[in-house]
């Protein structure tokens, strides 16, 4: 992997020698503009919106606009002279459990390899002091013009650090929340619970971009000059006006898909109705759990009558095919008997006709 930054980072009076390295890349499919007419590329420039002309990278420098519209130059040996302790230090001001990071904070990963073999020991020194505390060191520093935040933690046998945004910079979630008054029935949460179960743990390794791959096989495929199918999209459906049927046929789909159940709309889920008192209800018992697991039992019964018919009309079937094969067996026996006597039939009275030819 190549470094894209080297300095150091500082655990209180350690300095630990670090390359730093992208630990992620992007996958995604990138395009060019064209114009249509012609196939030219379509190309970005700078011009000066004053004289209408194109001016060259070295003719540019960085500028601050001002509420009231005044621009302010601002060039690279302005920003140079500030003074910038962490421009080439990773400096840690501290640990923390992990779960105090906001996971709205993490931006950008890294590695942080030891540059060097004198970096080696105290690189180890901070990666086993970072495992065996259960704690994330949070450190400040700077990365292309500008001083970050940032989390180191322990992967594998790597140091890696999370850029994190400023606190100041996540936005509060107001009015994003659904409006205030909105309840959510003990059933409806039991069986948002079977349908968690349900669907199981995520893999996230065979987690893949299904939309990359499709634009791979459509690049692919235009480039081999075969035709390209248009594939339907699918609709998407209304507001869910019934939660609980929704949900319900959630937890019985996923279990189809996972091999489970009966896929004959069987008992979907262990679910324990509420009643609708005041106070939230109270479960139901004595009759009408006994009600409940009657309906439950019904397309059992109703399932294995079925099964039964079935195996039952399968015998029957059977036997009548072997009294048929019997009798054909039979019927084949007694042709095969008559046909020799016919024989004998035949060549007597050959036989005889050839005595009488013979005595006249």
């Amino acid at each position: 992997m190549r470094s894209i930054w080297n300095g150091s980072v500082s655990f209180g009076l350690v300095s630990i020698p670090v390359k730093l390295m992208n630990a992620t890349e992007s996958h995604a499919i990138s395009f060019r503009q064209i114009h249509v007419a012609d196939g030219g590329r379509i190309r970005y420039r700078k011009v000066c919106e004053l004289d209408e002309e194109e001016v060259p990278a070295s003719e540019t420098v960085k500028a601050y606009e001002d509420a009231d519209g005044t621009v302010i130059p601002v060039t690279d040996e302005d920003l140079a002279s500030l003074p910038l302790p962490t421009a080439k230090t990773i400096e840690i001001e501290g640990f923390v459990p992990a779960s105090a990071i906001d996971p709205l904070q993490l931006d950008s990963a890294y590695y942080l390899s030891a540059d060097g073999i004198p970096a080696a020991k105290p690189y180890a020194l901070l990666r086993e002091a970072l495992r065996r505390s259960g704690k994330v060191a949070v450190a400040k520093y700077a990365l292309r013009g500008r001083e970050r935040l940032g989390m180191l933690r322990v992967v594998d046998d790597v140091i890696a650090m999370h850029g994190l945004l400023w606190p100041d910079e996540i936005r509060a979630p107001e009015g994003v929340a659904p409006e205030s008054g909105v309840k959510v029935r003990d059933a409806e949460l039991d069986l948002a619970d079977a349908l968690m179960n349900t669907l199981g743990d995520a893999d996230m390794d065979s987690l893949h971009d299904d939309y990359r791959e499709a634009v791979e096989e459509l690049v692919a495929a235009k480039a081999a000059g075969e035709p390209v199918g248009e594939e339907e999209a699918e609709k998407p459906e209304g507001k869910v006006l019934d939660l609980m049927a929704a949900l319900e046929n959630s937890v019985r789909a996923a279990k189809e898909s996972h091999g489970e159940g009966d896929g004959h709309g069987g008992e979907v889920a262990d679910v324990h109705h509420i009643g609708s008192g005041r106070g939230g209800g109270t479960r139901k018992s004595g009759a009408s759990s006994k009600g409940a697991g009657a309906k439950r039992a019904a397309p059992k019964k109703a399932a294995a009558k079925k099964a039964a018919v079935k195996g039952a009309t399968a015998k029957e079937k059977q036997g009548a095919g072997a009294e048929k094969a019997t009798a054909k067996k039979a019927t084949a026996k007694k042709t095969a008997a008559k046909k020799p006597a016919a024989r004998k039939a035949a060549a007597k009275k050959t036989a005889r006709g050839t005595r009488k030819r013979t005595s006249a």
